[in-house]
């Protein structure tokens, strides 16, 4: 099929510059995913906070997706693909501008806030891009122009972590959680002075990052958009509502892809703090394992929908949850050495497992996706904003996985529960396997 027509649509309308504009948003919100998670250990070293505190981070940014995807698709389902991407810019631009207040008040809970507010809009563009891209042109072209756009997620995330990387985890002071904890006892004006530099370090990103959002409000404000077809449902919501919850696959999809959410954030999440703690690598090195690990994670996925043309979705699913396990497994129990200064590579073997995590990981999401939505016909909209609100899973597993650092003082042991979230993954497979022989 030729490029030319993928995005004409059936009474000739060309749909490419709209295209190229909401395709941008995917990069945006690869982006603030991928910034924010080596935030939970930034923040628990400048605050001194524990790590189940510092994992709230994650509990408040996924939690946004979950607070908002149903009333999202509510909204957009009411008016229409233009104005549910003008309310999550606004909303994203407005988190990202609240960072300001919540550094100078040296206030967490003011940055939960922020982080959010940030999310509630991300919410509304997942919501809102997805099926505004399937509609831009013809129905048999939909899934590639999809997939297409999807591509461009991966590009704002690792641009998210070299920033936080190099402009964040870099120029925060060095000082250790030990030395902080020492000074707070005999020079408590040092340490204000060094924890407010640091905030104003990791806030002055998100501060560029919400005039850039609002930039693209008025972009897409001023922007003529096409008035494609809307794919919502026309059956009544109360009707459409109760056929969801009698659809056992779209059931346990959501319950399954709440898992792999949980997961995906803990694995990248807390790399981090297992290369600090069972290797003494310091934060900023630790990231750039993080972006090994995205890297892994973007090649898996053009191998693994190579390899969906000869097995079926169920049963690969299947096979790299159960590979993820076996890698979780090497993450627990395999040593590492020491880190020495200069020496990036050595014997890791915990932390190569972990950051091998991500090959398997790859193509969960999708997957399940497809797996939910399959045969729904009209009600698939409505039903994927359920699957956004999976992304809660995001929200709770983190900061358990954090409390559990926090009780046994290690970070190996906390990975026993992405352990446990691949075998409900890998069950789950199974079990749609089975169902569909």
């Amino acid at each position: 099929m030729k490029n030319s027509n993928l995005f004409r649509g059936k009474d000739g309308s060309n749909y490419l510059f709209p295209f190229i504009l909401v395709t941008s948003l995917f990069a945006l919100w690869g982006f603030a995913n991928d910034i924010t998670n080596p935030m939970v250990a930034a923040f628990k070293n400048i605050l001194l906070i524990s790590n189940f505190e510092s994992s709230l981070v994650q509990f408040a940014f996924y939690g946004g997706y979950c607070f908002m995807a149903i009333p999202a698709a509510l909204f957009i389902r009411k008016f229409n693909y233009k104005s549910g991407i003008l309310m999550g810019l606004l909303l994203y631009s407005g988190g990202c501008l609240l960072f300001i207040p919540a550094g100078n008040a040296m206030n967490f809970i003011a940055f939960l806030l922020a982080y959010f507010v940030m999310t509630c809009g991300l919410s509304f563009l997942e919501t809102t891009s997805n099926p505004y891209i399937l509609s831009m042109g013809a129905e048999e072209t939909a899934t590639r122009r999809l997939n297409f756009a999807q591509a461009f997620n991966p590009i704002g995330s690792i641009t998210g972590m070299l920033i936080a990387k190099e402009l964040i985890l870099a120029r925060l002071n060095h000082s250790s959680e030990v030395e902080r904890i020492a000074m707070r006892d005999t020079q408590p004006d040092a340490l204000i002075a060094i924890q407010q530099a640091d905030l104003e370090v990791v806030s002055y990103p998100y501060l560029i990052l919400g005039v850039v959002v609002f930039a693209f409000f008025l972009l897409f404000f001023f922007a003529r958009l096409p008035k494609t077809a809307n794919h919502i449902d026309p059956l009544p919501l109360k009707a459409t509502v109760k056929k969801l919850f009698q659809n056992k696959i779209y059931i346990w999809s959501v319950v399954a892809q709440a898992f792999y959410v949980g997961v995906q954030i803990m694995v990248w999440t807390f790399i981090i703090q297992y290369a600090e703690h069972e290797l003494g690598m310091p934060k900023a090195i630790a990231q750039g394992y993080n972006i090994v690990a995205m890297a892994i994670f973007v090649s898996s996925r053009f191998i693994c929908t190579f390899l969906l043309k000869y097995i079926r979705p169920a049963r690969l699913l299947t096979a790299l949850a159960i590979a993820g396990g076996i890698l979780t497994v090497g993450t627990i129990f395999l040593p590492n050495a020491p880190f020495v200064e200069g020496q990036y590579f050595g014997a890791y073997w915990g932390l190569y497992c972990l950051v091998a995590i991500s090959a398997c990981m790859s193509l969960m999401f999708p997957t399940i996706y497809g797996i939910a939505l399959k045969g729904m016909g009209d009600e698939a909209k409505l039903a994927s904003a359920g699957l956004i609100f999976a992304i809660g899973g995001g929200c709770i597993m983190p900061p358990a996985q954090g409390w559990l650092i926090d009780v046994t003082s290690s970070v190996r042991i906390s990975y026993i529960l992405p352990l446990i979230c691949f075998v409900v993954i890998a069950a789950f497979g199974r079990w749609v396997g089975l169902k569909s022989r």
